[in-house]
């Protein structure tokens, strides 16, 4: 008995006297041999967390493709007339997410350098006339889909009357064509009423030489002949002042020359005012901006869009011709003042009521 007694106190005093780091060696030691509870812990080195996420997000952007993939496969195989409406919707989107970017851009660069709409280059201001329009539209969607639950009915609505409420970006080729149609179709119905304020002004124009070259311009329109560019500059002085000048139009002068320009003419004649000032200054400084950079510098595709934007429907017209058409164009717009625009871009335009 005295000798265990010894035992346990040499025991308890050794272990007492050991220091903290080598009771943590012999448990180690315990553990690596199995003498503990629980499996032995792995030696091997693990990755950095940065790495671990990569490796996840490869997985995962792979999967997805994988996933996509199939998807469009099912849907091509089974509802083939539903995927062309979801590849056109879904290509939509990216283009419009594309436009958007590249207007913050530009937006941020004019903020930088204090550099206004009009001291843009062609390209860049193009984009922004026509992501403001873009963005309009699908504004009044997205208002359309506040209530609740009426997220279904605007579907519903955007795929019967895609022409009203979807942008180009969501339409096929064969509504781009259709579409366009109709929209000049809409604009020659307002041709006839722009001629017929025209005659109805010229005995109002003081000038008798101005007298009659409205009125041979007048009848040259009314026979389908395309006047040239020094008749229709020798008229800008009527532009400027009464009876043509903005300022001095009608209601019904106004709401014309809305229609040829494709804006609503259901407002008040202040509002009518202001669009067409603000429209034909727009229009004119594309203009001044595409004299600098120049008609041969226009891909096809841009020139279409330009002659289209200015009232000649160059959907079914060669190249070639729109080029000259809208060479004619800015030769007219260069030389006039941003106060007589309005019916001298519709003087253009009117000859052509028929193409």
């Amino acid at each position: 008995m005295a000798l265990s007694r010894v035992c346990w106190a040499r025991a308890a005093l050794w272990g007492s006297a050991v220091p903290p780091g080598l009771y943590v060696v012999r448990r180690l030691q315990f553990v690596r041999s199995g003498l503990t509870w629980g499996a032995p812990r792995s030696s091997k080195l693990h990755l950095s967390p940065k790495a671990d996420v990569k490796s996840l997000i490869s997985y995962v952007v792979t999967k997805t493709k994988v996933i996509n993939g199939k998807y469009h496969r099912f849907l091509g195989r089974h509802f083939p007339r539903f995927y062309v409406l979801y590849t056109i919707f879904m290509k939509g989107l990216q283009m419009l997410w594309a436009d958007a970017k590249k207007a913050r851009r530009i937006k941020t660069n004019m903020w930088k350098h204090n550099i206004k709409f009009h001291q843009l280059p062609y390209r860049e201001m193009e984009h922004l006339r026509q992501f403001r329009r873009d963005v309009t539209k699908c504004l009044f969607l997205g208002i359309l889909s506040i209530p609740p639950f009426a997220n279904y009915l605007v579907f519903l609505l955007m795929y019967l009357f895609p022409r009203q409420l979807l942008i180009q970006h969501f339409w096929t080729p064969k509504q781009q064509i259709d579409f366009l149609d109709i929209y000049h179709a809409l604009r020659k119905q307002s041709h006839p009423a722009i001629l017929c304020c025209l005659e109805k002004v010229v005995p109002l124009i003081s000038d008798a030489g101005l007298q009659w070259h409205m009125t041979e311009l007048c009848t040259k329109m009314q026979r389908g002949i395309h006047p040239a560019v020094h008749d229709i500059l020798a008229l800008r002085e009527c532009f400027s002042n009464h009876p043509l000048g903005m300022d001095q139009l009608r209601a019904l002068q106004m709401k014309a020359l809305s229609r040829a320009m494709l804006l609503t003419p259901y407002l008040p004649s202040v509002l009518l005012r202001h669009r067409l000032k603000t429209h034909t200054t727009v229009i004119h400084q594309l203009d001044k901006a595409l004299a600098k950079l120049g008609v041969g510098q226009l891909t096809a595709q841009e020139v279409k869009s330009a002659c289209y934007l200015r009232g000649l429907n160059s959907t079914h017209i060669a190249e070639e011709r729109c080029r000259t058409w809208l060479g004619e164009w800015l030769q007219i717009s260069c030389s006039l003042k941003e106060n007589q625009t309005s019916f001298g871009f519709t003087l253009k335009i009117l000859p052509v009521y028929s193409m």
